[in-house]
């Protein structure tokens, strides 16, 4: 299959394309969501011996869900510098160490986006999190043992990504 055209049909808060794809003698029209690029981490803080997620409501599933914290990469901005940034205004850390875990694509068959899923220690809180104003974020900051965390049925892709490393890693 090959690429031959690409317009974009929707640039809103996220956007769209449709793609005419050549296949053999058959050419196929198809939509592609393009939210961009993502960072997300499991976060667990050191000094309390606890693993911080948060909730807070998805458009996707039209639902309050517990998640890693998560979001958005700013143009050229390095997975790493986007992840420490996500983990100050959501949860108020500062990142001792961060560990890539894998990156992504969790819904090849329709979106173009990508996430970079990390592991982050903190120790040191520095702000107050639960999200930017200005983005309109409402985020809680949800704290979990190891236990509860491995109990939690979560539903979120990248966080049961990132939980299942923790249980690979005992």
């Amino acid at each position: 299959m090959q690429i031959i055209e690409r317009t974009q049909v929707f640039n809103g808060h996220y956007k769209v394309n449709q793609l005419i794809v050549q296949d053999g003698d058959t050419q196929l029209r198809r939509e592609q969501f393009a939210p961009g690029k993502a960072v997300a981490a499991l976060v667990y803080d050191t000094a309390r011996q606890v693993y911080v997620l948060t909730r807070q409501f998805r458009i996707g599933p039209e639902a309050d869900i517990l998640e890693i914290a998560a979001g958005m990469i700013d143009g050229d901005e390095a997975p790493e510098t986007a992840m420490r940034r996500e983990i100050h205004e959501e949860l108020g850390y500062e990142v001792d160490k961060l560990e890539e875990i894998v990156c992504i694509w969790p819904s090849p068959g329709t979106s173009s986006e990508e996430i970079t899923v990390f592991y982050a220690e903190v120790s040191h809180k520095t702000g107050a999190g639960g999200g930017l104003a200005e983005e309109h974020e409402n985020i809680e900051m949800v704290e979990l043992s190891r236990d509860a965390l491995l109990a939690e049925p979560l539903r979120d892709a990248k966080t049961v990504i990132a939980v299942q490393w923790v249980r690979l890693r005992s």
